[in-house]
């Protein structure tokens, strides 16, 4: 069964910090290991870098220096991921994703803080690999564990996964797990693909008008000959 939202990670395996104890007899693999990044709750203050595994199931976050600190995240709580190098939005380079929990969509009151907040209603997570050039290798493996993971209650649809930033909104056909332009980093969303749909008949739309239009010049151009 599926939790929704952050939740503490105290199962470990082994000697000194550890490794994170995996669902095996449910087919969780272990898919990447991330030394030295650190993880940003909301607005708190950043973790001591510590150890990240992406597993197909799950994101969990181990601190490599107090055995009962560690965070976990299942995919189908993270709603959007993205990679985030604008020192405006955060200072550090990082793995930006929004997460999805029993509360979001419902207002919070004026007297809640982020400190206060419990962990389980935080929906924002960043993590900063000490190593910025590790992103893009970061964000396609969150890419292709979030392709693992889609929607139980999404209808099922033919559509190519759709990818955006501020200024574009492309359709990008399934080339084997890229899913993002390296010059160009980018949010990924496995939510509903309507709007790309609708973009992709307008062009199709609009191709067949021009194509109609020229057609309509060239018959009327050889009336007048």
């Amino acid at each position: 069964m599926v939790s929704l939202g952050i939740r503490n990670f105290t199962d470990r395996i082994g000697d000194g910090a550890g490794e994170p104890l995996l669902d095996v007899e449910n087919g969780e693999e272990l898919m990447h290991i991330q030394p030295l990044v650190a993880i940003v709750l909301a607005n708190r203050p950043p973790e001591s870098p510590g150890t990240l595994y992406i597993t197909t199931k799950r994101i969990i976050w181990l601190s490599d220096v107090e055995r009962e600190l560690g965070y976990v995240v299942d995919f189908l709580s993270i709603s959007l991921h993205a990679v985030s190098t604008d020192p405006e939005a955060y200072a550090l380079p990082c793995i930006y994703a929004q997460v999805e929990t029993l509360t979001t969509g419902q207002e919070q009151s004026d007297s809640d803080s982020i400190q206060s907040l419990d962990l389980s209603e935080i929906e924002e997570m960043r993590l900063i690999p000490s190593d910025p050039t590790q992103l893009d290798d970061l964000f396609d493996i969150f890419c292709q564990c979030a392709e693992l993971n889609p929607d139980p209650d999404a209808e099922p649809e033919d559509d190519p996964d759709w990818v955006f930033n501020a200024d574009q909104i492309e359709v990008e056909e399934d080339d084997g797990g890229d899913c993002e332009d390296p010059e160009n980093p980018i949010g990924f969303s496995n939510g509903e693909h309507e709007l790309s749909r609708s973009v992709l008949e307008l062009q199709i739309d609009d191709q067949r008008f021009q194509d109609a239009s020229e057609e309509m010049g060239r018959e009327t151009d050889s009336g007048h000959q």
